[in-house]
C-alpha cells in the first residue's frame, strides 16, 4: 500500500496543504523545527489515529484554531481508500471511505505504517512501558479485537484501582466489587496475554534472519515476553486464569494496602538477547541499535505476512543515527518494496541508489514543494 495524496489543514505548523507523494522513497529536506517531523507525525496519526510524540491530542491542532484535518488516499491491491481523520477540542472523528466510524478501533488497521524515530532506538534500553507501547500498537494494526480488549482491559483497570484506593483508604469494606472487576479484569487480561505471546514469536521469527544479516552472522536474536505474572505460552487460556485466580487471591491484602493492581499486562515486558547475552543490560551500542533496526524490518514483513499488503515506512530523522553499513542495509532492504518517507537535514554523504532515485520535498516554515 502507499499514501498517494495528502491533505493538512491547522494541522501543527501546517496552514493548509495539499501534496502527492511517489509510491517510492519520499525525501523531507528541511531545517530543524520547519515541519518535517509534524508532517511524519501527521502521516502516522492519520494511520493510527494518535500520535507517537505525544498524548495529547490538542497539541496537534495550529495555534489559536479549532480543529486538525488530515485527509489522504491510500492505493491499495483492491483500489483507493479515502481515509479522514478531524481531531478537535470536543474528540476525534474518522472517516474511512466516507463512512463515519463508529469506533477508532474500527478505523485503525485500514492503513498500516512503521515508525522509525530516533526515540525507536530507546526500544532496547528504554523502559519497559516503552516496550508495551510498541507491542500494543503494533498488533492492533492487524487485529481490531485486540485494540478493542486492549481499550476495555484500560478500563477495567482504572476501575480496579480506583475500588483499591476506596478499600486502602477504608472509604469501602465490602470487597465483593473488587471480586466482580477481578473477575473481568481476568478474563481480558489472558486474552492479551496469549495474542502477545503470539505476536512475539512472530516478530523473533522475521528477526532473526535480519538479524543475523546486519551482524554478517556474527550475532543470533532472541526476543522474549515477560509476563508479571507466571504464567507460559504452552499454558491454555483456561489454565491461564486460574493461575491468575490464585495469584490475585494470594496478593489481595497486599494490593488493598497499595490501592493498585499489582500483575497484569500493564507490568509486562519484552527483552532482547544476543547471543545468549541480555543486550538492554550487557549490549553495546552498536548491538542495541542492530536489535532496534532489526525488529523494525521485522515489522514490515510480519504486517505484509498478516494483511499481504507492505505497510508505509516512515524513517523520521534516523539515517544520520545509523552508521554507513546500517544505513545500507536498510535502504537496501526497502528498496523498490515499501513506500517510505526521509526527513533529513541533508543527503550528503549518503550515496545510495534508493536515494539518489527518491522524489525530494522542501519544507520551510511549515509550506512543502517537491523539487525532485
Amino acid at each position: 500500500m502507499y499514501i498517494d495524496q495528502l491533505q493538512l489543514r491547522n494541522y501543527r505548523n501546517y496552514d493548509s496543504i495539499d501534496i502527492d507523494f511517489e509510491n517510492k522513497v519520499n525525501v523531507i529536506l528541511g531545517e530543524n523545527a520547519q515541519g518535517k517531523t509534524n508532517m511524519m507525525e501527521s502521516i502516522y496519526v492519520l494511520a493510527m489515529a494518535k500520535s507517537h510524540r505525544t498524548s495529547n491530542d490538542k497539541d496537534l491542532i495550529r495555534w489559536d484554531e479549532e480543529y486538525a484535518k488530515i485527509k489522504g488516499t491510500i492505493k491499495k491491491h483492491n483500489g483507493s481508500l479515502p481515509l479522514e481523520l478531524v481531531i478537535s477540542k470536543k474528540g476525534k472523528k474518522a472517516k474511512s471511505n466516507h463512512l463515519e466510524q463508529k469506533k477508532l478501533s474500527q478505523y485503525v488497521g485500514n492503513m498500516n505504517v512503521v515508525m522509525f524515530a530516533p526515540e525507536d532506538l530507546h526500544l532496547v534500553k528504554g523502559s519497559p512501558q516503552v516496550r508495551r507501547r510498541f507491542i500494543d500498537m503494533e498488533i492492533g494494526q492487524v487485529s481490531p479485537i485486540y485494540l478493542h480488549d486492549i481499550s476495555m482491559y484500560q478500563k477495567i483497570l482504572h476501575q480496579r484501582n480506583h475500588y483499591l484506593k476506596l478499600l486502602q483508604t477504608r472509604k469501602q469494606t465490602d470487597q465483593t466489587m473488587l471480586d466482580v472487576l477481578t473477575d473481568q479484569f481476568i478474563e481480558v487480561a489472558s486474552k492479551i496475554i496469549v495474542k502477545r505471546f503470539e505476536f512475539i514469536n512472530m516478530l523473533e521469527e522475521w528477526a532473526k534472519p535480519i538479524h543475523a544479516g546486519i551482524s554478517r552472522g556474527l550475532e543470533s536474536l532472541e526476543i522474549t515476553y515477560k509476563p508479571s505474572l507466571e504464567v507460559s505460552e504452552s499454558q491454555d487460556w483456561s489454565k491461564m486464569i486460574e493461575i491468575f485466580q490464585t495469584k490475585f487471591e494470594q496478593i489481595r491484602s497486599r494490593e488493598i494496602d497499595r490501592g493498585v493492581t499489582l500483575v497484569g499486562p500493564h507490568r509486562d515486558d519484552l527483552q532482547f538477547f544476543v547471543n545468549g547475552r541480555d543486550v538492554q543490560t550487557f549490549g553495546s551500542q552498536g548491538q542495541q541499535r542492530t536489535t532496534a533496526l532489526s525488529v523494525k524490518l521485522a515489522e514490515i514483513e510480519l504486517i505484509h505476512s498478516e494483511i499481504k499488503e507492505y505497510p508505509i515506512l516512515l524513517l523520521d530523522d534516523v539515517l544520520s543515527e545509523l552508521d554507513d553499513y546500517r544505513q545500507s542495509h536498510l535502504l537496501n532492504t526497502i528498496q523498490g518494496k515499501v513506500q517510505t518517507f526521509v526527513t533529513t537535514t541533508s543527503v550528503d554523504g549518503i550515496d545510495h541508489q534508493t536515494l539518489n532515485e527518491a522524489a525530494t520535498y522542501e519544507v520551510e516554515s511549515g509550506s512543502m514543494k517537491r523539487v525532485k
